[in-house]
């Protein structure tokens, strides 16, 4: 049991930030607060044959899909069931990483799960049979690596797209889109179809998000946190503007994000 994550090899590196398995006793929570990222996910539950999404109300309506799907990238945050998360398996991608893996419309994954046998058929299910009959967690991980190396589709990004993409890492705080796609030499239409298509947003919404993942890293792990100082850092107009953008991605505000934190920055325990 426990923890193991994994950066796959090259090519995989390009496409893909990490792979994980998880083999934990079950949390003494119910729910979880899973926080927006750039990028899209490959969710293969081993404990249970579906995985649930709820609804962040009081009413928690469920949402049930198949047991190994591909999500995301989400542009606000979605509550999980912990029940399910006892044995789990994932894969974490870069942004627009999946793209290369599916050759679908990435806008098609934004906020909906999709399940892997759908995209993939028989071959998606013969996976998970082998990853169940599995029971080192590196030797899992090691199929789950050669069976995506096996299937990723060139090209992969265009290069129009790198380079947003580079240029908003670069200084998420600042981007600024209008300058960013004339240097491209693209209309807006065409590179917002483009970015849309393979990233699975518009490319302000991305650079919203990714200034949003940036207010995340600098305050998780922090005691006190002066939120004026870290909306200026990061580019907001003031902390009004910081406590919006954040309310509107994570549902909560900073504060309460603070107080609420465990103990990986993604994940939020609820009741």
């Amino acid at each position: 049991m426990g923890h193991h994550v994994v950066a796959p090899a090259p090519p995989l590196d390009a496409l893909i930030s990490r792979l994980w398995d998880w083999e934990m006793p079950p949390a003494a929570h119910h729910y979880e607060r899973v926080l927006p990222t750039p990028g899209a996910a490959l969710i293969i539950n081993l404990h249970e044959n579906e995985t649930r999404v709820y609804s962040d109300d009081t009413e928690r309506r469920c949402a049930r899909a198949p047991a190994a799907v591909i999500g995301g990238p989400c542009l606000r945050s979605q509550i999980i069931d912990t029940a399910e998360q006892v044995h789990v398996m994932g894969v974490v991608f870069h942004p627009g990483g999946a793209h290369a893996l599916t050759g679908e419309d990435h806008a098609a994954l934004v906020e909906r799960d999709i399940g892997l046998e759908d995209i993939f058929g028989s071959c998606a299910h013969q996976l998970r049979e082998r990853l169940l009959n599995t029971a080192d967690a590196r030797s899992r991980l090691g199929i789950l690596e050669q069976w995506l190396a096996a299937r990723v589709k060139l090209p992969q990004l265009a290069p129009e797209v790198l380079h947003a993409l580079d240029e908003i890492a670069r200084q998420p705080q600042v981007a600024r889109i209008g300058p960013l796609v004339r240097d491209i030499g693209l209309s807006d239409y065409r590179f917002g179809r483009l970015f849309r298509r393979q990233v699975g947003m518009g490319p302000k919404r991305y650079a919203r998000l990714v200034r949003f993942r940036g207010v995340i890293d600098a305050v998780y792990r922090r005691s006190s946190v002066d939120w004026t100082a870290v909306a200026l850092d990061g580019g907001y107009g003031d902390q009004a503007h910081l406590v919006h953008e954040f309310r509107d991605f994570s549902g909560m505000t900073p504060t309460a994000f603070m107080a609420a934190r465990g103990p990986y920055p993604n994940h939020v325990p609820l009741e």
